[in-house]
């Protein structure tokens, strides 16, 4: 019975010494075989570690399997409630097995991120636990969907609480140790990865709260990637799709399935986890280079999002406004739904 260790037992590679020696015919032929694929199957975040909140299901779950299967170790964190943010659970220890059984390495969280002090913890149980902290991904999140006249002012501060709260609290107390790491010398190559989606980057109708949060991250990032960059910590923003306890909240979308339950080879284009290559690599090394900007992956497509930006100016001229005339030049000049006639330029 062959052992294996680290991101090497994802694709069935042996570690030296840990061989059955006896039952092989030719051993030189095993040490070719095994040099060959030593280089090959080295993991793009060996050594490194991982927390990922919201990874006892679907997008989150499929994050932390991607990050594990190249090395990284990994604390997984999930409050264990509904897509609602209700109730507690131990979803993180359904991860932390499946990591275990593909021999990567794990750790249970049970925090709710709403917790600014529990996330500090939780911050620190990386440390205590694995030695370091090189890779924050902030994937927790809950829906409570209605339209805006329906909704209660607790769904909203619910939905915020866990996104936007959730994630700066988690970014807060990873930039302390990353500042601190930082100040004594060491060289960093520290990753913060934010969670977005449609919903905040083109609004959706019923998600004024989930809408808004989602948006507010796509902020949180572009500022947190100018505060950090000089310590080298880079941050950025993913936007996932697929088919998660929360999509199938929605009418007509299906049943919800998890990452695991895709084989590694196949691919669905609603698959929970067809994002976490993408996160995989922006936590590597190679990704140095990448800060601030946001990433869509949707189905078998990966999406660099251009964000708002400067698309019409009109002047007036160093004089103060005139309400009464900016119709004429708004409807013709900005969004161009009037004839202008003809114009000259100025001599």
């Amino acid at each position: 019975m062959l052992t294996v260790g680290s991101a090497a037992s994802y694709y069935g590679v042996a570690v030296m010494g840990q061989f059955p020696w006896s039952a092989l015919v030719d051993s030189s032929l095993l040490l070719s075989i095994h040099l060959e694929k030593k280089e090959t199957f080295m993991g793009m975040l060996d050594g490194k570690v991982a927390i990922v909140t919201g990874s006892g299901h679907g997008i989150g779950r499929g994050h932390a399997m991607e990050l594990a299967k190249h090395g990284a170790k990994v604390v997984i964190n999930d409050l264990g409630g509904s897509v609602t943010g209700e109730g507690s659970g131990r979803a993180a220890d359904e991860t932390v097995a499946l990591i275990a059984e593909r021999g990567g390495e794990a750790t249970p969280n049970y925090a709710n991120v709403t917790d600014h002090d529990a996330c500090g913890e939780l911050v620190q149980q990386a440390i205590d636990t694995y030695g370091r902290l090189d890779i924050v991904v902030n994937n927790a999140g809950i829906v409570r969907d209605a339209a805006i006249w329906n909704m209660p002012v607790a769904d909203f501060d619910a939905v915020m609480g866990v996104h936007v709260r959730g994630t700066w609290s988690m970014c807060h107390h990873a930039a302390v140790y990353f500042r601190a790491q930082a100040k004594a010398g060491e060289k960093l190559n520290g990753r913060i990865i934010n969670t977005t989606s449609g919903a905040g980057l083109g609004g959706n109708f019923g998600q004024t709260n989930y809408a808004t949060a989602k948006a507010a991250i796509a902020g949180l990032t572009l500022t947190l990637a100018q505060e950090l960059a000089a310590i080298g910590v880079t941050t950025n923003c993913i936007g996932p799709a697929g088919l998660t306890r929360i999509t199938a909240t929605m009418p007509g979308a299906g049943e919800a399935f998890e990452p695991d339950d895709i084989a590694e080879d196949d691919f669905h284009p609603m698959d929970p986890g067809n994002s976490s290559p993408l996160v995989a690599w922006l936590a590597s090394d190679q990704a140095a280079y990448v800060n601030g900007q946001v990433i869509r992956a949707l189905y078998d497509q990966i999406i660099w999002m251009q964000g708002w930006r400067e698309r019409v100016t009109i002047a007036s001229g160093n004089k103060k406004w005139d309400a009464t005339k900016l119709g004429a030049r708004m409807s013709a000049e900005v969004f161009q739904t009037a004839p202008t006639g003809i114009k000259f330029l100025q001599a």
